[in-house]
C-alpha cells in the first residue's frame, strides 16, 4: 500500500511539473495583456480573447515559419530515417568482416559523444563559402548526420531472431527483399520511436537554423518565435504564448498518435547491446 501511495504521489508531482507550464501557456494565450500581469495570478482568462492568435497570424508571417518548419523537419526526418536504417542494416547484415563493422560502429559511437556546438564554426564557414546561407539546403545538409539513428537501429537489428534472417537468406532473398519484407516488418515499434524522436529534435532545432537564416523565407518556427518576441517587445507575452502553443501542437498530436508503438520500441530490447 505504501509503495502505491509513493508511486501515485510521484506521478502526480511529475504530472504537475510537466503540465502546469503547458496549462499556463494555454491560459496566457487566451488572456488580454493586462490580465496576464494580474497579481495574484489567475488561471481563468477574464475575458477570454483570441486577439493574441489574430495578432500572431496578422502581424507576423507565422504561417511562413510553420511551412519552413514542416519542410526542414520533414526533410531531415526522412533523410535520417533512411540513412539510419540503411547504415544499421549494413553494420548488421552485410558480409563485411566483423572487425571492420566494429571499427565503423566505434566511430559512430564517438560521433555521438561530440556535441554539435563543437562543429558549428567550421560548418558555418563551409556553408557560407558555398553560398548556402538563407537556404533550406544550408540548414538541412549539415544536420543530416545519423549517428543516433544508426546506433538505435543497429542494436535493434541485432536483437532480431537469427533463425528468421537465415530462413530468408536460404530462400535467396536479396538484400533489399530482406530489409523491406523481413527486417523492417519486425522493427516497426523501434522505427516509429526513431521517427518520433528525430521529428521532435528537428522540429525544436534552434542554434543552427538561427545561424543559417535571418530571413522569414527560410526561418523555422523556433526562430520565428524569437523574432516575434523581439518585434513585439519583451513585455508582450500574449502573442508569444499563442505562437508557442501553435508550435507545440503538431509534434504533440504526432506523439499522442505514436506514443504506444514508441514506448514499445524503446522497451522491447531496442537499446540493448
Amino acid at each position: 500500500m505504501l509503495r502505491k501511495i509513493i508511486g501515485y504521489t510521484g506521478l502526480i508531482v511529475a504530472s504537475l511539473i510537466v503540465g502546469l507550464p503547458l496549462l499556463w501557456i494555454l491560459v496566457a494565450s487566451l488572456k488580454t495583456k493586462p490580465d496576464i500581469y494580474t497579481i495574484p495570478v489567475t488561471w481563468v482568462p477574464d475575458p477570454v480573447t483570441l486577439d493574441n492568435y489574430n495578432e500572431l497570424f496578422g502581424r507576423v508571417p507565422f504561417a511562413t515559419y510553420l511551412r519552413n518548419s514542416l519542410i526542414i523537419a520533414g526533410s531531415l526526418t526522412a533523410i535520417k530515417v533512411v540513412l539510419g536504417v540503411l547504415s544499421a542494416y549494413a553494420l548488421v547484415f552485410s558480409e563485411v568482416p566483423r572487425k571492420v563493422k566494429n571499427i565503423v560502429f566505434m566511430v559512430i559511437v564517438a560521433a555521438l559523444l561530440i556535441p554539435n556546438q563543437v562543429t558549428v564554426i567550421s560548418n558555418y564557414a563551409l556553408v557560407a563559402q558555398l553560398g548556402w546561407r538563407n537556404t533550406f539546403i544550408g540548414i538541412i545538409v549539415p544536420l543530416a548526420g545519423v549517428a543516433f539513428g544508426t546506433f538505435l537501429m543497429r542494436n535493434h537489428f541485432l536483437s532480431l531472431p537469427s533463425e528468421v534472417i537465415e530462413a530468408a537468406r536460404m530462400d535467396a532473398a536479396s538484400p533489399a527483399t530482406l530489409l523491406l519484407r523481413v527486417v523492417l516488418p519486425m522493427s516497426w515499434p523501434t522505427l516509429v520511436a526513431f521517427v518520433l524522436i528525430t521529428l521532435v529534435n528537428e522540429w525544436n532545432e534552434y542554434l543552427w537554423p538561427f545561424l543559417m537564416s535571418d530571413q522569414a523565407d527560410t526561418a523555422p518556427l523556433p526562430i520565428g518565435l524569437t523574432l516575434l518576441q523581439n518585434n513585439e517587445g519583451l513585455s508582450n507575452w500574449g502573442p508569444v504564448m499563442a505562437g508557442t502553443l501553435v508550435t507545440m501542437l503538431p509534434v504533440l498530436i504526432v506523439f499522442l498518435i505514436l506514443q504506444k508503438p514508441m514506448i514499445k520500441g524503446l522497451t522491447s530490447g531496442a537499446v540493448k547491446g
